[in-house]
Formats: C-alpha cells, structure tokens, sequence
C-alpha cells in the first residue's frame, strides 16, 4: 500500500521503519525535518514538507504525536491530513491521546469518506523498535480490517475494542493498572532494603508467584540501582494520567489510587525527573 507516517519519535521512527521494510510505498512528515531525513536515509522512502503532502493519495496514514494539540495540529487545516487524504482512505492514530478527539476526526474524517480508528499503542520504545507493540483500536470493524494487515507490520497483538475511541480508553485502563504496579512495586523494594533483605534473593523468589509482573521483570534492578534515563517519561506518564482522570470525572469512575500516584509523580517531577523513567517512583521514597 502507499502509506504516509506523521511524527517520528522514539515510537513512530521504528513503527515507520517496519512499514518501509515489509514493502509499503511509505511517505514520512516530521516537523523536525533532519529526523525526516534521517529516516529516508535509514528506510529509504520520501520525506513530505507538511502532513497533507504525506497523505497526498495515501490509502493509510498514521499519526503517532505528543497530545491532543499536536493530533489536531497535523490533522485538521489546509496542511493537515485530512486535506490530503482521499476518498477511502483510512487514518489511523497512535497518540495516546483524548477519547474526544478521536470521535471529532472520525466525524469530520466521515464527511469526506474516510475511515478513521483510534489506535493507541502499549510497550514502550522497545516494543516499537523490536515491532511488538500491543495495539487497541476504537473503530468500525470493516475499517479495522483493511487497516490490519498493514498495523500488524509492528505489532505482536491488535484488538478492536469497539467503537471510536474505544482505543483511548483501553489504553486509559492500561496506565491505571501500570501506575499502581509501579507503585506497588517501588513499595516493595523499599520495604525489601529497609527490612535488610537482598532485592536480587527477594525477587528471585517472589517472581516465580503471584507478584510477578513485567514491570518487576524489567525494571527491579534499575529501580534498585536508581537508573531511570530511559523507557517512558514521567512528563509522558502525566499527561496520559491526566487524561484518565478527566475522563474518569465525566463517567463516574473512582480512580482513587490513580490520583494519588499521579500526585506521587508530580513529586518525581519536582526532583527534576520529568524525562526519568516510570520506574523512578522509588526515588520518590528513598527521598523522603
């Protein structure tokens, strides 16, 4: 297929890469334009000066950018997506972003015959770079079929959850669950060093039951070592959390541990690690 890839960060590089190696016509827009070259350079592919020349004749175009600003920045307008995009042509979007976007660029995405799917993505930058992303896509099905095939390029699992935005709102359920298994994690381990207990024995054992989980698989030795320049960002985390808690207020959810991790990462953030990593909820305690 002829494909357009809008923003090529740490997740939509390699994401864009996957698609150019199985075969895709592949057009990249970033606003950076050296990473835009860097890319063709790495790829191969065309580099595009705005997002609507990417999407000139694309059959998909993928966005994966910072939030619902940056989404609606590349979209709508005379330079945005939508004005590039043609007829049956499908725009698929991989921010993490607001579930309310998402129903505004399927409906104005309607009004010119074409299909859209909110498709926010789970496992990191390492997933993106190995193409095993976790994918959860709001949509319509026949949609979600065509587009497929071609999402699977850097995916090890794709669900349809159901309707436009959907997508958003699993992935609004995924950082719920990971906030509170870092923090529960982070707890452990601090409890472990004061209690005198070797990490290395203690997670050894405990990773063999019921606590198990990747987080403590993947990140108990660094949280451990008080490394955390790496993974998804605390800023990055933040914004996501915010974004479950506004929904959260909307339909009636109580999010009671969310708010209070979310509070605990303002406090990393004030430590100055807005780029740290997820995983550095621990220094938090070891500064208390």
């Amino acid at each position: 297929m002829r494909v357009a890839f809008i923003g090529l960060g740490v997740m939509g590089y390699p994401m864009a890469g996957y698609l150019a190696k199985a075969g895709h016509d592949t057009v990249v827009y970033n606003r950076t334009t050296a990473k835009a070259d860097a890319w063709v350079s790495d790829f191969g592919g065309q580099s595009a000066a705005t997002p609507r020349a990417a999407a000139d004749g694309a059959d998909i175009a993928f966005l994966c950018v910072g939030n619902d600003d940056d989404v609606r920045e590349v979209v709508f307008g005379e330079n945005g997506i939508l004005a590039g995009m043609r007829e049956g042509g499908i725009i698929v979007d991989h921010t993490t972003a607001s579930a309310t976007i998402a129903r505004e660029i399927h409906s104005r995405a309607g009004e010119q015959g074409a299909g859209f799917l909110d498709a926010p993505v789970s496992g990191g930058q390492a997933g993106a770079e190995n193409g095993q992303l976790t994918v959860m896509v709001g949509g319509d099905q026949e949609v979600f079929e065509r587009a497929c095939p071609v999402i699977d390029c850097y995916a090890r699992a794709i669900t349809l959850i159901g309707p436009v935005g959907s997508g958003q709102l699993a992935k609004m359920v995924n950082q719920i669950c990971i906030a509170g298994i870092v923090q529960g994690l982070s707890e452990g381990l601090h409890f472990a060093e004061c209690a005198g207990l070797d990490p290395a024995v203690v997670i050894e054992s405990i990773s063999k039951g019921a606590a198990q989980s990747w987080q403590m698989e993947n990140r108990w030795e660094t949280m451990v070592a008080g490394e955390f320049d790496f993974g998804f960002a605390v800023d990055w985390m933040r914004k996501d959390l915010g974004l479950t808690l506004d929904e959260a207020r909307e339909n009636g959810a109580m999010l009671e541990l969310t708010e209070l991790v979310d509070r605990y990462y303002a406090e990393v953030q004030d430590m100055g690690g807005h780029r740290w990593d997820t995983s550095s909820l621990i220094a938090r305690l070891k500064n208390v």
